[in-house]
């Protein structure tokens, strides 16, 4: 079994490559793990600096199967101002990695997969609850917010990738 440290390496290692997923061929294999797909998309940025201003940019590497839930440049940009940079800072590492790790869930989740009212334990031990609305897959994180799925089902070797609209929040 592995211990909370391992996930963590394990689960950043995807949040790593969504990036670079979803600027290929959305919804196809892309022949690469997640690690060597990190950095290639233009619209997860930010989501990219915050995996290394955690630390867990390293940790790319790790076998899966994981799930990520990628929050978009946007998504990040629609959060209060200053919290961006607020959470980038050294001494903010610990909490960054929380929000992080909360957009990653132990193996390979379809869109096809999620159903309505559906809990899904994400690697930091949290909770996300699924929605369908309109035929869309949304989340709603701890503290209430919801995130839709913009692209979905977009696979690495070692796992899958659901580009969201929102940054999730853990409960702590």
């Amino acid at each position: 079994m592995k211990t909370k440290l391992g996930w963590m390496k394990i689960g950043t290692m995807m949040l790593l490559a969504c990036g670079v997923m979803l600027c290929a061929n959305a919804q196809t294999m892309t022949g690469k793990d997640l690690a060597g797909s990190a950095g290639m998309s233009e619209n997860h940025t930010t989501l990219l600096a915050a995996l290394k201003a955690a630390g867990l940019a390293d940790q790319a590497t790790k076998a899966g199967p994981f799930t990520v839930f990628a929050p978009e440049n946007s998504a990040f940009e629609a959060l209060p101002a200053g919290t961006v940079e607020t959470l980038l800072k050294p001494e903010n590492k610990k909490m960054l990695s929380g929000i992080l790790l909360y957009h990653v869930v132990q193996g390979s989740v379809m869109s096809s997969d999620l159903k309505d009212g559906q809990e899904i334990k994400t690697v930091n031990g949290g909770m996300l609850t699924v929605r369908m609305k309109d035929g869309k897959v949304m989340l709603e994180d701890a503290k209430g917010g919801m995130a839709t799925v913009n692209t979905a089902d977009i696979k690495a070797t070692n796992g899958v990738v659901h580009s969201i609209d929102t940054v999730l929040m853990p409960s702590k």
